[in-house]
């Protein structure tokens, strides 16, 4: 019920960005599209995670979906950062489009916790309960990074295999040299911080719902 549910509210989300392409001629909000759809990325890999760990999958054939899936989670809370199109857009139609902004923004977040939700029950099944919450703290915080990475140093996930050295040698020149990047590293904490907390709230909240998609 809770994918149907999400799959109406993307479909959702889309139609009425097409329509405001087609009244307004305008394709301010089509990236929104795009970003909704690497926000499912996550999620559906989680699926897979969960679906394979369940029917007995062996830890070495879990392993590269989960570093695949671990590597896509940004993609998921990084559609909030889209919030800030708003501030650009000239147009009569405010009120639409910001429903279309934070509705695409709802669902990105929702449709990472979910996955979040899911690889940390696999974890917790194979590893114990501490292990489930310390992966999933990792998880949050790098996916917070990630988004810091996407949103201001434009960098894509699927980098991290056609460009590790990119990717690994930023990263690794950040850390090495900490006050020379303060500012990156700051927005970094903040959005691992917000993340995590939000996965708290949603953890704490929807616990219930989410049994019922853990027994689908």
């Amino acid at each position: 019920m809770l994918v149907v549910a999400l799959l109406a509210a993307s479909a959702a989300v889309v139609v009425g960005i097409a329509a405001r392409v087609v009244t307004h001629q305008s394709l301010e909000l089509t990236n929104l599209v795009w970003n909704l759809f690497l926000a499912w990325i996550p999620f559906a890999l989680g699926l897979v995670v969960y679906d394979h760990a369940r029917n007995g999958a062996r830890r070495r054939s879990l392993l590269p979906l989960g570093a695949a899936w671990l590597v896509f989670l940004p993609n998921a809370p990084y559609i909030v950062t889209d919030v800030k199109i708003l501030d650009h857009l000239v147009s009569r139609i405010f009120w639409y489009d910001a429903v279309l902004v934070v509705g695409a923004a709802t669902l990105g977040l929702l449709l990472g916790f979910v996955s979040l939700y899911l690889v940390q029950a696999v974890v917790s099944a194979r590893l114990g309960r501490m292990a489930g919450w310390l992966f999933a703290a990792g998880a949050l915080v790098l996916s917070g990074i990630g988004v810091h990475l996407g949103r201001y140093q434009r960098w894509n996930s699927w980098e991290v295999v056609t460009e590790p050295t990119k990717i690994f040698g930023g990263l690794a020149e950040g850390l090495l040299d900490p006050l020379a990047h303060a500012r990156p590293l700051a927005l970094s904490a903040v959005f691992a911080a917000v993340w995590c907390s939000g996965y708290a709230v949603f953890y704490s909240v929807c616990r219930p719902q989410l049994r019922r998609l853990e027994g689908r």
